[in-house]
């Protein structure tokens, strides 16, 4: 999977120290029950990026098959698309403005609920050949290379006292059981550290 921006400037940047540890994990990994996440300070923004296994967020990582499944896949993108019930910034005042949830298990790709339209341009879309690039081709190249489906959010916030956050906290684990492990990678004016969150450890302060 290629890193994405906040993803490549988190790994240059955190301190050599943690990425010496042995729990560091590359962004490019996949492994079920392990959930990554990059936490940016950007001046008074704050930029959050999750990259979850499908078996994580759904139980499964291939397109939603049964009604069933279909129904655990949509209410899924809907929890996805609250980080407020996710994520808590401790006394920073920060907003969510922005807000993207994208997977590679659909083979269609109709749901970008949260997503920007403006930056994702429809026409441009639809201008690439479905024809040429069918549905077989699609889902090899959705499965990428390690052959695993996975989600990905993006919430930006704007924070009006971003000098106050020194507590990081998610409820992430009594939404999606299946996850064991959370990596957070948190680069802020204050801080360069790593930190792994489970069920019992739900945050954590610098």
């Amino acid at each position: 999977m290629k890193p994405t921006i906040l993803a490549v400037v988190i790994g240059m940047t955190v301190s050599t120290n943690v990425l010496a540890n042995e729990e560091f994990r590359s962004h490019e990994a996949h492994e079920h029950g392990k959930v990554e996440v990059n936490i940016a300070q950007d001046g008074q923004e704050l930029l959050v990026e999750v990259t979850a296994p499908g078996a994580d967020v759904v139980g499964f990582e291939h397109d939603p098959k049964t009604a069933a499944q279909k129904t655990v896949f949509k209410q899924a993108v809907a929890q996805l698309n609250k980080p407020e019930e996710l994520f808590a910034f401790n006394n920073a005042g920060c907003t969510l403005k922005f807000k993207s949830v994208t997977n590679t298990l659909e083979s269609e790709h109709d749901d970008h609920e949260g997503h920007d339209h403006a930056e994702h341009d429809h026409d441009d879309h639809q201008s690439h050949d479905h024809a040429e690039h069918d549905h077989d081709d699609h889902e090899g190249h959705n499965h990428s290379k390690d052959g695993h489906g996975e989600f990905t959010a993006e919430y930006h916030y704007q924070c009006s006292d971003i000098a106050k956050l020194d507590t990081v906290s998610t409820q992430w684990f009594s939404q999606f059981s299946n996850t064991k492990l959370m990596t957070v990678n948190l680069l802020t004016d204050s801080a360069q550290i790593q930190e792994v969150l489970n069920a019992e450890r739900v945050s954590f302060r610098f």
